[in-house]
């Protein structure tokens, strides 16, 4: 009871930090049943994928050793869970590995015009279609 007191608190905190240390201090208790270790694997990503989310967001242009020191997690870590996040569609963005740094893109916004405009194309298709059709009933 204690151990998921401890997850608890450490997930409504929204802290990396307490989870791995009750993970830690309760690591017996909570890594002997499959399901609840499953559960909890899915937890810490989905926690680690937030606080990632909310380090990055005022940043074009981060350093991943950055991000990694202010998680307190090692820098491949780090870099690994970045490029499943972007390959995921989390957010959009690409790791420069050369200068160790993590390059975040704007979000493409769509534009209210633009599904209007493929429909009136797709329009425009079923006229000129059924112009043919008539065109063709005229010539036989």
């Amino acid at each position: 009871v204690d151990a998921m007191k401890a997850v608890a608190d450490a997930y409504s905190k929204r802290s990396l930090k307490y989870f791995e240390t009750a993970l830690r201090d309760y690591k017996s208790q909570l890594e002997e049943d499959p399901i609840v270790h499953r559960h909890l694997s899915s937890l810490y990503d989905t926690l680690l994928e937030q606080n990632l989310c909310r380090l990055i967001e005022p940043y074009s242009r981060v350093e991943i050793a950055h991000i990694a020191e202010m998680i307190e997690l090692p820098v491949d870590h780090v870099e690994k869970k970045l490029s499943q996040m972007i390959l995921d569609k989390k957010f959009a963005g690409t790791l420069d590995q050369g200068a160790g740094c993590l390059i975040i893109f704007e979000d493409p916004k769509t534009e209210a015009i633009f599904p209007a405009t493929l429909e009136t194309i797709s329009n425009v298709g079923k006229v000129v279609d059924s112009l043919y059709m008539r065109s063709a009933k005229i010539m036989a």
